[in-house]
């Protein structure tokens, strides 16, 4: 009775080698079609089967099939799915493309998980899934987003106004806002574009620095491009950029909205995306626990370094109900603040589309907040999501007040680059409340506009006081500002001057010194160490010395575009004979590598706009 027993055994065991033997792996990398760079995260699962992997951070991927598996599906949020044949190629590459319909529908919500429910106190939080019974609702028609009304600076004469004081600001989140406008088919409002974390949201090439400063100071002066009787000063700040894995141990507390506002594609789907990215740059050294908030706060996860459990954790997230965003900061803060490290890395990352609408919600009570509690050692990050209801300029202040910085993830890619290509310098602060001041000298410059900063200008005094809040500077971070600068003998008066009458009771009389050098200014700089009180000062002298158009740096000609470009679009008064052509020109020269492809973005964001404008004019 037993040897047809042993007989199927042995048959099964055979079909079982032979099945094994004929699997085979296929690899392959999956790319953005309109871009070519790697998508992280999307997800390939053998079709009819629950069998599947995900890509890395370049976007590729390795998996196993067998004969009998035909198709391959590659799911992506944002994009469109794509179905795959195997064939016999061993090698399987994938270009997704963009799905922009995705982007803006409406979802229905079903029940709610009981991890989440007793998280938020009770609170129901929807399901969210790509569709349901009724099919997929209508975009939300409704617009509430905000924008804080930046009037432009000016030029200033320099010999009543010879000081230019402002805080650095290493945010970024105006440029990606403003793509994804473009991207919809508009023009961004005048004041959601703020041109230095336009320019600022790109690499540049910037020496590092060798002494005992945490960065290094690189300035050019050349003719502006917009205005050939004016001059355009170039400033860069590189910090200091700390290896991985050599920063200190971090202890983060993700604090995410999981409203109702947070439903669509792309928020909350997005945010848990770039969070999974975020844990898997993660060292055993790093911690990280999770507080929700909709119509109360919960800590969902307490502070842990298992990363299968931060996983799970982000994976089970819903969105639905009001929005107690001050509850939510609060709670985070306790947590951080319970499991905080000294000399650490000690942060909240606030995951929101800004709308806070239950408990504390104006603008002026959450600064108070915030502001309070960046006293306990706590610094913040706020990172914006979504279309329609976004509060751009109120989540910008919260990060400023926080000892942080903002950015806008409006796509995977941007996921990308903040939560991995820029892990150190969006969690770890070499120093705080960098500021800079500017001295023109009245004998060479007759007036002077910075370009951009407008919400970060300070008063003169404020320089010297340590009191005085302002920007924090990451690992490797570079911050980039320009002045157009009317020098003394410009016989050109095109360029429109704010004038103030003589004073009455003194005289401004320059020194000799002022006229027998060629000092054209002298830059100085405070920051405090990232636990310190106290300032600490560099200064340097530009002089006036050009350097030749064809000598000028790539770093010079692209944020001199940039900026361009940023004018055109406020339809600035000063941007004199700027174009799209000539920023294209610009740009084009100093395209420079551009491994991670964001210089070439640019250029077509400029030819888009450029077309959008043409079409406008012809209406």
């Amino acid at each position: 009775m037993k040897k047809p027993i042993y007989f199927l055994l042995i048959v099964f065991l055979m079909i079982s080698t032979a099945t094994i033997a004929q699997t085979r792996t296929i690899t392959g990398k999956v790319t953005d079609a309109s871009t070519a760079q790697g998508l992280p995260g999307v997800a390939i699962v053998i079709k009819g089967t629950s069998k599947g992997v995900a890509t890395d951070a370049a976007g590729n991927y390795s998996m196993i099939v067998s004969p009998k598996d035909k198709v391959l599906t590659f799911r992506y949020i944002g994009y469109k799915s794509k179905d795959v044949t195997i064939g016999k190629d061993s090698v399987i590459n994938v270009a997704l493309e963009v799905d922009n319909a995705q982007l803006t529908e409406v979802v229905v919500t079903g029940s709610s998980r009981k991890s989440l429910s007793r998280a938020l106190a009770g609170k129901t939080v929807g399901v969210m899934s790509n569709q349901s019974s009724f099919g997929y609702l209508p975009p939300i028609v409704h617009n509430t987003e905000e924008y804080q009304h930046l009037p432009e600076s000016i030029f200033l004469e320099a010999k009543k106004n010879p000081l230019s004081t402002f805080s650095i600001d290493v945010d970024n989140a105006s440029y990606s806002n403003v793509r994804r406008f473009i991207n919809d088919g508009q023009l961004p409002p005048a004041d959601a574009v703020r041109i230095e974390e336009m320019i600022n949201y790109f690499d540049y090439d910037y020496p590092q620095p060798t002494g005992e400063h945490p960065f290094s100071v690189t300035t050019e002066l050349g003719v502006s491009p917009w205005n050939k009787d004016n001059l355009l000063l170039h400033i860069g700040l590189q910090g200091k950029e700390i290896p991985t894995d050599n920063l200190p141990a971090s202890n983060i507390v993700f604090l995410i909205d999981v409203s109702g506002s947070m439903m669509s594609q792309d928020k909350l789907p997005l945010v848990k995306s770039g969070f999974k990215m975020l844990v898997e740059q993660l060292r055993p050294q790093d911690k990280v626990a999770i507080v929700v908030y909709a119509g109360a706060a919960g800590l969902v996860l307490p502070s842990t370094n298992k990363k299968a459990e931060m996983l799970a954790a982000i994976e089970a997230l819903e969105a639905g109900g009001s929005t107690a965003g001050a509850a939510g900061i609060n709670l985070a803060y306790k947590e951080a603040e319970k499991n905080f490290i000294k000399d650490g890395n000690n942060r909240v990352i606030l995951a929101t589309d800004g709308d806070f609408n239950v408990g504390v919600s104006s603008s002026g009570e959450l600064e108070r907040l915030i502001e309070k509690k960046r006293e306990t050692g706590v610094f913040l990050t706020v990172l914006g999501f979504g279309t329609g209801n976004l509060k751009d300029s109120r989540m910008e202040q919260l990060a400023n007040k926080g000892n942080g910085n903002y950015a806008y993830i409006d796509n995977i890619l941007e996921a990308k680059k903040v939560f991995v290509n820029e892990f150190g310098g969006t969690l770890f602060t070499i120093a705080k409340d960098v500021k800079l001041q500017l001295e023109f000298n009245p004998a060479h410059v007759k007036a002077y506009r910075l370009i951009g900063y407008e919400n970060r200008a300070l008063k003169n005094e404020d320089f010297n006081n340590d009191q005085k809040d302002a920007g924090d500077m990451g690992s490797g971070h570079t911050v980039t500002a320009l002045y157009e600068i009317v020098p003394a003998t410009s016989k050109n008066n095109k360029t429109e001057l704010q004038t103030i009458d003589d004073l009455k009771y003194q005289q401004t009389q320059l020194n000799n010194k002022a006229a027998n050098t060629n000092e054209l200014l002298t830059l100085k700089l405070r920051y405090k160490e990232p636990a310190g009180d106290t300032s600490k000062l560099l200064q340097t002298i530009v002089t006036t010395q050009t350097i030749d158009p064809e000598k000028l740096s790539d770093n010079y000609k692209f944020s001199a575009a940039v900026a361009a470009y940023g004018m055109l679009l406020r339809d600035s008064k000063f941007k004199g004979s700027a174009n799209y052509s000539q920023v294209v020109e610009l740009a084009q020269q100093a395209r420079g590598k551009d491994e991670d492809g964001n210089r070439g973005e640019f250029v077509k964001l400029v030819k888009t706009v450029q077309l959008m404008d043409a079409r406008a004019s012809k209406k």
